[in-house]
């Protein structure tokens, strides 16, 4: 008796979760960077679009491209998302009764957000076998999380509008590399052309 069989080849029909990603990460960057460059307090609306797009969004994309055998995007998706639940976290954690005395000093979210710049620093190397358009995401946010942990590290409030202008760069390009990822499998060529290495 044979035993042996031929290999089932299942063919993935499943959507590319990337343009949901970069769209919870390229809206939430903007709108937080408006408020870093001094457009408007911290509010709830940051907030609910730090849990709910930020996290949420970014959390299920990040699920889907590890299913997709993608590790740079699971990786970045989640670790972003991530990203948002824990600032989410710093922000609200000292203003309940747990923790009332948890309140994080400026020196501590100067490496909060340089550790944030070290992990961006090497996803962004990975960007270099992909496209400019990723290309441009990843370089912005490596600068992004430097300018605002300097500004921390400092209290340099100059350099935190700075930051916050060049945030809502970053988040921008996250948005257009949505769009494009999008318009272009619609219509089948370059829309918007993502710059391929």
């Amino acid at each position: 008796m044979n035993t042996s069989e031929n290999p089932v080849i299942i063919k993935d029909t499943t959507a590319n979760p990337a343009p949901m990603g970069l769209l919870g990460f390229g809206m939430t960057t903007v709108l937080l960077n408006l408020h870093n460059a001094g457009l408007y307090e911290l509010n709830s609306m940051i907030i609910g679009m730090g849990i709910f797009v930020g996290w949420i969004a970014q959390i299920i994309a990040g699920i889907q491209e590890w299913k997709k055998n993608n590790t740079f995007g699971a990786t970045a998706f989640t670790a972003y998302g991530s990203f948002w639940i824990t600032l989410v976290t710093i922000w609200l954690l000292p203003k309940t009764a747990i923790g009332a005395d948890l309140k994080p000093d400026e020196v501590s979210m100067g490496w909060f957000l340089l550790m944030w710049c070290i992990f961006t620093a090497f996803m962004f190397i990975g960007t270099l076998r992909l496209n400019r358009a990723l290309q441009i995401v990843f370089g912005s946010l490596v600068i992004l999380f430097l300018l605002l942990s300097i500004s921390d590290f400092t209290g340099i409030k100059a350099i935190k509008i700075i930051a916050g202008i060049e945030g809502v760069f970053c988040g921008l390009s996250a948005m257009y590399t949505c769009a494009s990822l999008i318009l272009n499998e619609i219509y089948g060529k370059s829309i918007l052309p993502l710059g391929k290495v």
